[in-house]
Protein backbone atom coordinates (compact mmCIF):
# COMPACT_ATOMS: atom_id res chain seq x y z
CA UNK A 1 0.00 0.00 0.00
CA UNK A 2 1.27 2.85 -0.87
CA UNK A 3 0.44 7.05 0.42
CA UNK A 4 -1.55 7.81 -2.90
CA UNK A 5 -3.72 4.32 -2.71
CA UNK A 6 -4.34 4.99 0.69
CA UNK A 7 -5.87 9.11 -0.58
CA UNK A 8 -7.38 7.64 -3.15
CA UNK A 9 -9.37 4.84 -0.98
CA UNK A 10 -10.20 7.42 1.62
CA UNK A 11 -11.37 9.62 -0.97
CA UNK A 12 -13.98 6.51 -2.30
CA UNK A 13 -15.61 7.33 1.28
CA UNK A 14 -16.54 10.73 0.78
CA UNK A 15 -20.07 11.40 2.55
CA UNK A 16 -21.57 14.93 1.93
CA UNK A 17 -23.42 14.93 4.83
CA UNK A 18 -21.25 13.99 7.13
CA UNK A 19 -18.22 16.27 5.66
CA UNK A 20 -20.79 19.46 6.27
CA UNK A 21 -21.16 17.99 9.65
CA UNK A 22 -17.72 18.29 10.43
CA UNK A 23 -16.68 21.24 9.06
CA UNK A 24 -19.34 22.99 11.16
CA UNK A 25 -17.98 20.94 13.94
CA UNK A 26 -14.46 22.22 13.71
CA UNK A 27 -14.81 26.07 12.70
CA UNK A 28 -14.26 25.55 9.25
CA UNK A 29 -15.74 29.15 8.44
CA UNK A 30 -14.06 32.31 7.57
CA UNK A 31 -12.52 33.83 10.40
CA UNK A 32 -12.81 31.02 12.86
CA UNK A 33 -10.37 28.89 13.61
CA UNK A 34 -10.39 25.94 11.25
CA UNK A 35 -11.01 28.01 8.08
CA UNK A 36 -10.37 26.61 5.20
CA UNK A 37 -9.93 23.24 6.59
CA UNK A 38 -11.19 20.45 3.85
CA UNK A 39 -12.92 17.54 5.19
CA UNK A 40 -14.25 13.89 3.14
CA UNK A 41 -16.93 13.09 5.61
CA UNK A 42 -15.22 9.77 7.34
CA UNK A 43 -15.96 8.97 11.01
CA UNK A 44 -12.78 8.27 13.02
CA UNK A 45 -13.39 4.62 13.35
CA UNK A 46 -13.18 4.52 9.71
CA UNK A 47 -9.96 6.05 9.40
CA UNK A 48 -8.58 4.05 12.15
CA UNK A 49 -9.66 1.06 9.84
CA UNK A 50 -7.18 2.63 7.40
CA UNK A 51 -4.62 2.78 9.73
CA UNK A 52 -4.57 -0.71 10.52
CA UNK A 53 -4.70 -1.78 7.01
CA UNK A 54 -1.32 0.46 6.54
CA UNK A 55 1.26 -0.63 9.26
CA UNK A 56 3.50 -1.62 6.87
CA UNK A 57 3.82 1.65 4.85
CA UNK A 58 7.14 3.21 5.03
CA UNK A 59 8.12 5.93 6.97
CA UNK A 60 8.96 7.46 3.66
CA UNK A 61 5.43 7.68 2.79
CA UNK A 62 3.54 9.42 5.41
CA UNK A 63 4.70 13.13 4.54
CA UNK A 64 2.42 12.50 1.57
CA UNK A 65 -0.68 12.12 3.77
CA UNK A 66 0.67 14.62 6.05
CA UNK A 67 0.44 17.46 2.96
CA UNK A 68 -3.04 16.70 2.10
CA UNK A 69 -5.42 18.81 1.48
CA UNK A 70 -8.03 16.54 3.23
CA UNK A 71 -8.55 16.17 7.11
CA UNK A 72 -8.69 12.75 7.86
CA UNK A 73 -6.63 11.42 5.34
CA UNK A 74 -3.44 14.37 7.21
CA UNK A 75 -5.25 12.60 10.69
CA UNK A 76 -4.62 8.98 9.03
CA UNK A 77 -0.64 10.28 8.53
CA UNK A 78 -0.15 10.96 12.59
CA UNK A 79 -2.13 8.08 13.48
CA UNK A 80 0.16 5.53 11.44
CA UNK A 81 2.88 7.93 13.13
CA UNK A 82 1.68 7.00 16.55
CA UNK A 83 0.92 3.42 15.84
CA UNK A 84 4.81 2.89 14.77
CA UNK A 85 6.37 5.43 17.74
CA UNK A 86 4.53 2.88 19.94
CA UNK A 87 5.76 -0.08 18.75
CA UNK A 88 9.19 1.06 19.44
CA UNK A 89 8.50 2.89 22.81
CA UNK A 90 7.61 -0.74 24.36
CA UNK A 91 9.43 -1.44 27.76
CA UNK A 92 11.47 -4.09 26.04
CA UNK A 93 12.92 -1.46 23.26
CA UNK A 94 13.30 1.74 26.12
CA UNK A 95 16.94 1.40 25.89
CA UNK A 96 17.30 -0.46 22.40
CA UNK A 97 19.47 1.66 20.09
CA UNK A 98 17.75 0.68 16.69
CA UNK A 99 14.54 2.10 18.31
CA UNK A 100 15.72 5.08 19.77
CA UNK A 101 16.60 5.95 16.69
CA UNK A 102 13.48 5.31 15.00
CA UNK A 103 11.94 7.17 17.78
CA UNK A 104 13.81 10.18 16.97
CA UNK A 105 12.87 9.71 12.90
CA UNK A 106 9.64 9.95 13.67
CA UNK A 107 9.46 12.79 16.47
CA UNK A 108 11.80 14.87 13.91
CA UNK A 109 9.20 14.43 11.15
CA UNK A 110 6.71 15.35 13.63
CA UNK A 111 7.88 18.62 14.45
CA UNK A 112 8.61 19.34 10.59
CA UNK A 113 5.41 18.51 9.92
CA UNK A 114 3.85 20.30 12.95
CA UNK A 115 1.80 23.19 11.18
CA UNK A 116 0.01 20.15 8.82
CA UNK A 117 -1.26 19.31 12.20
CA UNK A 118 -4.25 21.84 11.87
CA UNK A 119 -6.97 21.39 14.02
CA UNK A 120 -7.22 20.35 18.11
CA UNK A 121 -8.11 16.80 17.38
CA UNK A 122 -5.19 16.57 14.85
CA UNK A 123 -3.11 17.81 17.98
CA UNK A 124 -4.98 16.12 20.58
CA UNK A 125 -4.45 12.19 18.96
CA UNK A 126 -0.98 12.65 18.34
CA UNK A 127 1.22 15.12 20.29
CA UNK A 128 0.75 12.69 23.95
CA UNK A 129 1.89 9.53 22.35
CA UNK A 130 4.45 11.06 20.09
CA UNK A 131 6.01 14.16 21.22
CA UNK A 132 5.08 13.27 25.18
CA UNK A 133 6.21 10.00 25.35
CA UNK A 134 9.49 11.34 23.46
CA UNK A 135 10.04 13.60 26.37
CA UNK A 136 10.10 10.00 28.58
CA UNK A 137 12.37 8.30 26.56
CA UNK A 138 16.43 8.02 25.62
CA UNK A 139 16.77 10.30 22.68
CA UNK A 140 20.23 11.13 20.53
CA UNK A 141 18.93 14.39 19.46
CA UNK A 142 20.35 17.00 21.03
CA UNK A 143 22.34 16.49 23.36
CA UNK A 144 19.64 13.67 24.68
CA UNK A 145 18.87 15.81 28.32
CA UNK A 146 16.01 17.19 29.60
CA UNK A 147 17.24 20.94 29.10
CA UNK A 148 17.30 19.78 25.24
CA UNK A 149 14.02 18.38 25.64
CA UNK A 150 12.60 21.71 27.12
CA UNK A 151 14.20 23.65 24.06
CA UNK A 152 12.22 21.48 21.94
CA UNK A 153 8.75 22.56 23.76
CA UNK A 154 9.81 25.97 24.09
CA UNK A 155 10.15 26.53 20.49
CA UNK A 156 6.96 25.47 20.01
CA UNK A 157 4.98 27.43 23.03
CA UNK A 158 6.81 30.28 21.79
CA UNK A 159 5.78 29.80 17.75
CA UNK A 160 3.06 31.76 16.44
CA UNK A 161 1.40 29.03 15.13
CA UNK A 162 -1.74 27.65 17.85
CA UNK A 163 -1.31 24.42 16.83
CA UNK A 164 2.18 24.59 17.41
CA UNK A 165 1.57 25.82 20.75
CA UNK A 166 -0.87 23.66 21.47
CA UNK A 167 1.17 21.17 21.04
CA UNK A 168 3.57 22.05 23.94
CA UNK A 169 0.91 21.64 26.50
CA UNK A 170 -1.32 19.07 25.17
CA UNK A 171 1.67 16.80 25.24
CA UNK A 172 2.34 16.83 28.82
CA UNK A 173 -1.10 14.66 29.08
CA UNK A 174 1.21 11.43 28.64
CA UNK A 175 4.42 12.90 31.07
CA UNK A 176 1.30 13.31 33.95
CA UNK A 177 -0.01 10.04 33.07
CA UNK A 178 3.43 8.47 33.64
CA UNK A 179 3.79 10.51 36.86
CA UNK A 180 5.91 13.69 35.92
CA UNK A 181 4.15 16.96 36.91
CA UNK A 182 6.97 18.88 36.02
CA UNK A 183 6.04 19.53 32.15
CA UNK A 184 2.30 20.06 32.43
CA UNK A 185 3.27 22.74 35.44
CA UNK A 186 5.88 24.44 33.06
CA UNK A 187 3.69 24.99 30.42
CA UNK A 188 0.37 25.44 31.75
CA UNK A 189 2.16 28.38 33.42
CA UNK A 190 3.46 29.92 30.18
CA UNK A 191 -0.09 29.74 28.43
CA UNK A 192 -1.89 30.85 31.26
CA UNK A 193 -2.76 34.13 29.79
CA UNK A 194 -2.80 32.88 25.92
CA UNK A 195 -5.68 35.10 24.47
CA UNK A 196 -7.22 31.79 22.49
CA UNK A 197 -10.45 29.74 24.14
CA UNK A 198 -9.20 26.62 22.40
CA UNK A 199 -5.57 27.44 25.04
CA UNK A 200 -7.78 27.90 27.69
CA UNK A 201 -9.24 24.77 27.37
CA UNK A 202 -6.08 23.21 26.70
CA UNK A 203 -4.61 24.43 29.68
CA UNK A 204 -7.06 23.37 32.23
CA UNK A 205 -7.86 19.74 30.77
CA UNK A 206 -4.10 19.15 31.07
CA UNK A 207 -3.96 20.64 34.75
CA UNK A 208 -6.86 18.64 35.49
CA UNK A 209 -5.32 15.52 33.82
CA UNK A 210 -2.23 16.37 36.30
CA UNK A 211 -4.03 16.12 39.34
CA UNK A 212 -5.88 13.37 38.86
CA UNK A 213 -2.83 11.30 37.46
CA UNK A 214 0.13 13.05 39.50
CA UNK A 215 -1.29 15.07 42.59
CA UNK A 216 -4.25 16.93 43.51
CA UNK A 217 -2.51 19.05 46.02
CA UNK A 218 -0.05 20.15 43.31
CA UNK A 219 -2.84 21.35 41.60
CA UNK A 220 -4.52 23.46 43.97
CA UNK A 221 -0.57 25.02 44.95
CA UNK A 222 -0.82 26.13 40.98
CA UNK A 223 -4.43 27.73 41.86
CA UNK A 224 -3.11 28.94 44.89
CA UNK A 225 -1.01 30.96 42.38
CA UNK A 226 -2.46 31.70 39.38
CA UNK A 227 -6.31 31.16 40.20
CA UNK A 228 -6.55 34.74 40.34
CA UNK A 229 -5.48 35.39 36.82
CA UNK A 230 -6.53 32.25 34.78
CA UNK A 231 -8.93 32.50 32.31
CA UNK A 232 -12.63 30.98 34.10
CA UNK A 233 -12.62 28.68 31.11
CA UNK A 234 -9.28 26.93 31.97
CA UNK A 235 -10.01 27.42 35.78
CA UNK A 236 -13.41 25.49 35.16
CA UNK A 237 -11.82 22.61 33.21
CA UNK A 238 -9.37 21.90 35.77
CA UNK A 239 -11.16 21.78 38.97
CA UNK A 240 -13.87 19.12 37.05
CA UNK A 241 -13.01 16.40 39.42
CA UNK A 242 -12.88 18.69 42.56
CA UNK A 243 -16.19 18.35 44.34
CA UNK A 244 -19.01 20.72 44.23
CA UNK A 245 -18.40 22.57 47.44
CA UNK A 246 -14.04 22.70 46.26
CA UNK A 247 -15.26 24.22 42.59
CA UNK A 248 -17.62 26.35 44.29
CA UNK A 249 -14.72 27.52 46.51
CA UNK A 250 -12.29 28.03 43.57
CA UNK A 251 -14.70 29.56 41.38
CA UNK A 252 -15.50 32.33 44.14
CA UNK A 253 -12.10 33.93 43.17
CA UNK A 254 -12.27 37.03 41.97
CA UNK A 255 -9.80 37.44 38.62
CA UNK A 256 -7.22 40.30 39.29
CA UNK A 257 -7.81 43.45 37.28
Amino acid sequence: MTAKEIIGYMESLRNEEQRRVLMGFFKTGPGEYGEGDEFLGLKVPQTREVVRAAKDLPLSEIPTLLMSRWHEVRLCGLLIMVDIFEKQATKRLTHDAKAICKRDEILTMYLKYAEQANNWDLVDLSAPKILGHWLLLRTNLGDGTENYKRQVLDKLAQSSNLWRQRMSIVCTWKTSQMGDASWCLRYAEIHLHHPHDLMHKAVGWMLREMGKRVSMELLREFLRQHAQEMPRTALRYAIEKMTDAERKQWMSIPVAK
